[in-house]
């Protein structure tokens, strides 16, 4: 064993990829001291997108007063590369985390997260990577269009809020003072979730719970959603509900889609533009194992997820794979057809709360790293 790629996604609510990263090299190298290391920081659109571009490819984090979901005073950040590429999470601004114990995707907007994107416009990015996961909103991406020139108006023409309920009164959309830069600009969406905006396997129905809705709320949640859809249908002639991964983030990708005429807008797997960010390809090339792994690893993982996405790439090579977890279980022996060898969980006790966990996991993830590798040895 010479050279080993350590390739974690972040263990969320614990450790950032990065520290992953650093306590495995440490780990590993404790045992085997002679041993070669790469650490790459990943992230398939989510949390610790905007991190695992800036350890890839340099660049600065920017800091923007903004607003979160409930349209509340907030500084949030995203990413300039040094190509001058903004890279930018939608859960900055727009994120759960952000209104903690006041979960309400019916008001909840994303015109936070817009704010954002023109703030990387007025600081000349041509290029914006936009990552999806752990948002609040369930506004079909409205408030992205009105932080960015777009007004809603009711039937009154009156503008209303750019939320979901803001969506049941709406009639009018009018575009003509949307951003002009957006058109020149080539905004490329991570997005790794396939479902489709309306319906069961809809934005509602799959991720309106964990936002914070009842079973009645998410049926009204879906019936404006599919309102709106059909408002955009009306208007641009493109019929979005049932394009795969529109139905992520609350549908904001609804929104961006159907005004090409004034949005450069394409979708592409977040753990895909990670990597190639990282060269990931070139550089296991030489590699002996690859190491990577989350917070919780199941059968959810093979998804599309960092996990499954470093899988795929590192079987085209004949690379072993290992995947270290904080939690593992409900998978089955198709994680080893997709190329990975072998799971590990780093939770050795048992413990009575999440706050234990957060204070041990470092511990165990060093004693799980260590472990392994006076195996390898």
């Amino acid at each position: 064993m010479k050279k080993i790629i350590f390739a974690p996604d972040s263990f969320k609510g614990t450790m950032s990829s990065v520290q992953v990263c650093e306590v495995l090299e440490g780990a590993f190298k404790k045992i085997m001291p002679e041993l070669e290391t790469v650490k790459i920081a990943v992230a398939d659109g989510g949390e610790g997108t905007v991190d695992a571009f800036l350890y890839a490819s340099g660049g600065e984090k920017v800091t923007v007063k903004t607003k979160n979901p409930l349209f509340e005073d907030i500084d949030a950040f995203y990413g300039i590369l040094k190509d001058n590429t903004a890279v930018i999470e939608l859960a900055a601004a727009s994120g759960l985390p952000l209104i903690e114990d006041r979960k309400n995707p019916l008001d909840a907007s994303t015109f936070g997260a817009g704010l954002l994107l023109k703030d990387a416009l007025d600081k000349g990015c041509g290029k914006i990577i936009l990552g999806l996961g752990g948002s609040a909103t369930s506004d079909g991406g409205a408030g992205i269009l009105a932080a960015l020139g777009a007004v809603f108006k009711d039937a009154d023409n009156r503008e209303i809020i750019p939320s979901n309920r803001g969506l049941a009164d709406l009639k009018y959309i009018d575009c003509s003072g949307l951003d002009r830069r957006l058109k020149n600009c080539e905004i490329t969406v991570a997005c790794d979730v396939k479902n489709v905006l309306c319906g069961e396997s809809g934005a509602a129905y799959i991720f309106g719970p964990q936002k914070g809705a009842d079973s009645r709320t998410v049926k009204l949640l879906d019936e404006n959603l599919s309102k709106y859809a059909g408002m955009l249908f009306e208007k641009t002639g493109r019929n979005i509900k049932d394009i795969p991964g529109v139905g992520a983030a609350g549908g904001v990708l609804a929104s961006l889609l159907s005004f090409p005429e004034y949005i450069n807008c394409k979708i592409c797997s977040g753990i895909d533009i990670i990597l190639d960010a990282a060269s990931f390809d070139k550089i296991i090339k030489d590699a002996d194992l690859i190491i990577t792994g989350e917070g919780r690893f199941d059968s959810q993982s093979l998804r599309g997820k960092a996990v499954s996405g470093i899988a795929k790439r590192a079987k085209l090579q004949g690379k072993p794979v290992i995947v270290i977890a904080g939690g593992a279980n409900a998978y089955g022996d198709e994680v080893y057809e997709l190329g990975i060898s072998a799971v590990f969980s780093i939770i050795s006790g048992v413990y009575a709360s999440f706050d234990e966990v957060k204070q041990s996991c470092f511990d165990d993830l060093r004693r799980t790293g260590e472990n392994i590798a006076r195996i390898l040895r």
